[in-house]
């Protein structure tokens, strides 16, 4: 694998590549690299990927089962049967829970059935006791006729036997674990947790439990970084706040690599005197780094690279900048590494009336974050004004919308798409 060069201008900057472009250099090294998997129990399966095809080794149900609590019948012995002109069945059996029927349902008569109970030979559909009328002990009315298969689940009408129940890549949700346990799958392969580092650079970073000195700032990235990284389904370890000096930081960085399988560190990635993040992902071995420094607002000097198979991000130490870089480039890695092909919904969106008409510099993706208003029966994007630096413009944000890199702005009362924070 090879980096990409980097270009430079006039004066030796070098220049900054479209946001598409970046996701698109980053993930064609990603195709290259296979996850691991591992064997694990269902019981430990939510949120984890699988990593093999699932089939039916039976018929879900195995015998046509009643999905209402109501009374076996033969469904032609109810055709027409209304409260003017009921029908009338005797009862002649009673199902019980968790047995096989006894005897069969004869024409004229019916079985009392409860739901989930099995379906007794002779009968082809359920009548629920909303649409019956006791009699006596012996005897109903049917106030309500039915077809066949009314209110019942037939043989493999859940899944068939031989049927591909879930597909490798996909994102397994509780309803998933309960297919699985249906039928009878105890253990499953899915792909093992991405490992996730985390290092914060900067002497003038202390923990966000102390109070900050002058010239300090609390540590913000870290414990928002952590909370991100969970929430993508990948295990977080923070190795805590390392100063800028070559000496401390790069061995940091090293161990970190090893023991993880992506690598971020906020701080080190904007252009100046003290910042090595570059030199630091050249140092951790080839391809090296891939893009440094993307067409976007909050976010410009993001630093992207590779060392064999582990990708190491170098985030703004702006904290919103730092965070929106995360969903554009690490959130995508992590999917890509942790094997998820199929996720159970699509990125949540809403489309909403801009409140106020808002400017853009051409060439550049806009990251705009808003709250969602509901005024008059319509939804109103209100944007979030404030540097990159003010964490807060995230906690009063609802979502974010994007201005594409052709556009100069966009005007009031425009609908845009606005992506939901989770």
């Amino acid at each position: 694998m090879t980096s990409k060069p980097q270009t430079r201008d006039m004066l030796g900057r070098t220049t900054l590549t479209p946001v598409p472009e970046a996701r698109s250099i980053l993930l064609d090294q990603l195709q290259k690299i296979s996850p691991e998997t591992e064997t694990i129990r269902i019981e430990d399966g939510l949120d984890r990927v699988l990593a093999q095809s699932i089939f039916s080794a039976e018929n879900l149900p195995p015998h046509p089962r009643s999905v209402m609590d109501g009374f076996a019948v033969c469904a032609a012995d109810t055709f027409g049967a209304s409260e003017s002109m009921p029908c009338y069945l005797q009862i002649t059996g009673n199902v019980a829970m968790g047995e096989m029927p006894v005897g069969e349902v004869q024409r004229g008569c019916c079985f009392k059935i409860a739901t989930g109970g099995f379906l007794p030979k002779g009968a082809d559909a359920v009548i629920m006791h909303e649409h019956t009328v006791p009699v006596d002990e012996t005897m109903i009315e049917i106030v309500k006729g039915g077809g066949p298969g009314t209110a019942i689940i037939g043989v493999g009408d859940d899944i068939r036997e031989g049927e591909e129940a879930l597909k490798p890549g996909h994102l397994l949700r509780p309803q998933d674990l309960g297919l699985l346990a249906a039928l009878g799958i105890t253990q499953i392969k899915a792909y093992r947790q991405v490992r996730v580092g985390i290092v914060s650079t900067g002497d003038e970073i202390v923990p966000h439990s102390e109070q900050p000195g002058p010239g300090k700032i609390r540590n913000i990235n870290s414990v928002a970084l952590v909370g991100l990284i969970s929430r993508a389904g990948a295990i977080p370890t923070d190795y805590g706040i390392v100063s800028d000096q070559r000496e401390v930081f790069f061995p940091v960085l090293e161990n970190a690599l090893k023991e993880n399988d992506i690598v971020l560190f906020s701080g080190g990635s904007s252009v100046g005197v003290r910042d090595l993040g570059e030199q630091a992902v050249e140092s951790l071995g080839p391809p090296g780094i891939l893009v440094h420094g993307v067409k976007l607002k909050p976010g410009k000097p993001v630093l992207i690279g590779l060392s064999g198979t582990k990708p190491v991000f170098g985030l703004p130490g702006h904290p919103v900048s730092a965070l929106v870089c995360f969903d554009l480039f690490v959130a995508p890695t992590i999917k890509q590494l942790s094997g998820e092909v199929t996720g159970p919904k699509p990125t949540a969106t809403v489309t909403a009336k801009l409140s106020r008409n808002l400017n853009s510099a051409a060439g550049r993706l806009d990251l705009v974050r808003v709250r969602l208003i509901q005024e008059k029966g319509s939804c109103i994007a209100e944007p979030v004004m404030g540097k990159s630096g003010a964490i807060s413009t995230l906690s009063r944000a609802h979502g974010y919308f994007l201005i594409d890199e052709d556009s100069q702005g966009v005007t009031q009362d425009s609908p845009v798409e606005v992506y939901i924070y989770s």
